[in-house]
This record gives C-alpha cells, structure tokens and sequence, in this order.
C-alpha cells in the first residue's frame, strides 16, 4: 500500500524584487511528500533549494520576496492562503525546520532550556515543570550527555555538531509531521556530518514522520534519501527514486554533478567540472537554462524550455535530449 501524501507544493513560483532587477528564484516547482519518506533536494549554491522550502512555509521575507502563484496542501490546506496566525500553528508544531547554521538559529542570550521550552509553550500548553522535563528528554534523545544540567547552559558553551542537535531536539519537540532540514550538516566537519545524518535518519524511523533535505552533496543524499529532486536556475530539471537517480541519471546537469564527486573519480583522474556559471536569475529565458553549459545542447534547446516528463517509471526529466 503506497503512503499518503502529507505535503504537495503545486506550480510554485518566488520572485525577488532587487536593485538589479526582478530574480526569477523559482519557477513553477511542484513535488509531493509521503508519510515517512525522505525527500532529497539537491544543486548548485543559488539554484532555489532553499527559497522553495521557505516560500512553503511563508518565510521569505516581503519585502523583497514575492510568492506570485502556487498551492502548498497540508492536510487538506493551502498553506499559502492561510493568514499569519494560522500558520504559526503549523509551523513549528507540524512542519519543523532545521536550518544551516544552528549559531545563528540559536539565540546567544537565552539558555538552551528556555529556548527549547518555547515552541512547548505556545504549542503544547505545558506546565513550566512539564516543558523543562519535555526538554531533558529532547536532549537525550538527540545524544547530548547530561542533558539536565546543559539546560542552563548559552549556545556558545556547546560545540558545533552539539548545537546543531539542539536544533534538531527543538524541530522535535512537537513531534512534527514534516521535517525539513536545510543543509543542516555544511558547517561540520566530516565526522560530525555523518553523525547527524545517523540521528536523523534513526529518528525519522522512530518518529515516523517525514523528511526534506536540501544539500549540494550528492554524496550525502545516496544513503538518506528515498527519492531526488534535482533543481537548476529555480527550475526542477529531474525527479527520480534515489537509486535509479544514480544508476541512469538523464539530465546532463545531475550527470556533471555525479561525475564531480571524489568517488567517482579513478586513480590519477582529474576531477570533472561543470564548464560555466549558473544565470544570475535576472532574465526569464525561453529556452533550457543549462544550454549555455550544456556539452550535448542543439538548437532546439536554445529555443524552449523543456517540461519535466516521465521518461521511465517514478522518473522524469526536463530535457531534449533523447525525445
């Protein structure tokens, strides 16, 4: 029996009003989640990964953010018609996030114990003695040792891989239906990296709840990930079930990104690089925004855009090339 789908973003697109001129962030994304899988959203620095996920849950700034079009359903509503106070309901309490840089997520002047106790608060209506025990057990959860008496300790008294499972303790205080983890392991170094990643995934089993992670690491995703979005110039250019993703990569984008990565390459190899830059987002282009660097473009891709098709089962692809 397949799982029901707990997130769907429909056609969203995100705008940025600039000095330069109007940036295309994201054009017409569309994807769904299921319960108790984990998604992977993957590309270049700049491509829309993270603007995506922040325009689901309303957090772009507006001023100079605009969410132009688009659905985002959970549970049966439209996350982008609900008014300010709605969603503060859902996020947090079913929709946390992780986010890439926990010192600056972290509040510097207030204790851990105090900041894990307050999505408790407006959440849960717990008791001040009810949220303190809620946390001890959060930071147990998530592997920190002597988690009461760290309860009074500030951010900067923890490590690096220690705050970064402290937010992950906070996005699960409610016990969300959605995890979204937004590079949440760039900062650490490699060892920690694969600690958290071992944190979430065991607790995604425990938990049952579903998960979103964005990275530019390839290599993180292929043993975390259910299922692949790959994204270019705010655009979803290939969408496929993780191994399938990796053993027959159709875009020629997700091929020059598999070929990068330092496993890939034979002894005495060069590793390969993606000729180019990716476009500044200041002009909204007919044609397929990875023609410039693409090593297999022809006429035709200078001309339209491709739209993301099935090419073979759970698997598609915006590209020219073999249609």
């Amino acid at each position: 029996m397949t799982p029901a789908t707990v997130l769907e973003v429909k056609d969203l697109v995100t705008r940025f009003h600039t000095d330069k001129g109007l940036v295309n962030a994201v054009n017409g994304v569309s994807f769904s989640l299921r319960e108790g899988e984990t998604l992977g959203i993957v590309g270049e620095s700049g491509c829309g990964k993270s603007v995506t996920v922040l325009s689901a849950l309303k957090l772009v700034p507006t001023p100079p953010g605009n969410i132009e079009a688009g659905q985002v359903l959970f549970q049966g509503h439209d996350l982008l018609q609900m008014e300010r106070r709605e969603i503060r309901g859902v996020r947090g309490a079913q929709i946390a996030m992780i986010f890439q840089d926990p010192m600056t997520s972290l509040n510097p002047v207030l204790t851990i114990g105090k900041q894990l106790a307050e999505p408790l608060f407006i959440h849960k209506n717990l008791s001040a003695a009810q949220a303190r025990q809620r946390a001890v057990d959060l930071l147990q959860r998530v592997g920190i040792p002597m988690a009461a008496a760290r309860l009074d300790d500030y951010p900067h008294q923890f490590s690096g891989g220690m705050r970064q499972r402290v937010m992950i303790a906070m996005a699960l205080a409610c016990s969300p239906k959605v995890l979204i983890a937004d590079e949440p392991t760039t900062a650490l170094d490699v060892t920690v990296q694969a600690q958290i990643i071992d944190l979430v995934q065991r607790l995604r089993q425990e938990l049952g709840m579903a998960v979103i992670w964005i990275t530019h690491d390839l290599g993180v995703i292929a043993g975390l990930a259910d299922r692949v979005l790959v994204m270019y110039a705010g655009f979803v250019v290939e969408e496929a079930p993780v191994k399938q993703l990796y053993a027959a990569p159709k875009h020629p984008y997700t091929q020059g990104l598999l070929q990068s990565l330092p496993r890939n390459v034979e002894h005495g190899a060069e590793l390969t690089s993606i000729e180019g830059l990716p476009p500044d987002g200041l002009t909204m282009a007919a044609s397929c925004p990875f023609a410039p660097r693409c090593a297999y473009a022809f006429e035709r891709c200078y001309k339209e855009n491709p739209m993301l098709l099935p090419v073979a089962n759970s698997h598609s692809v915006a590209c020219w090339l073999g249609r």
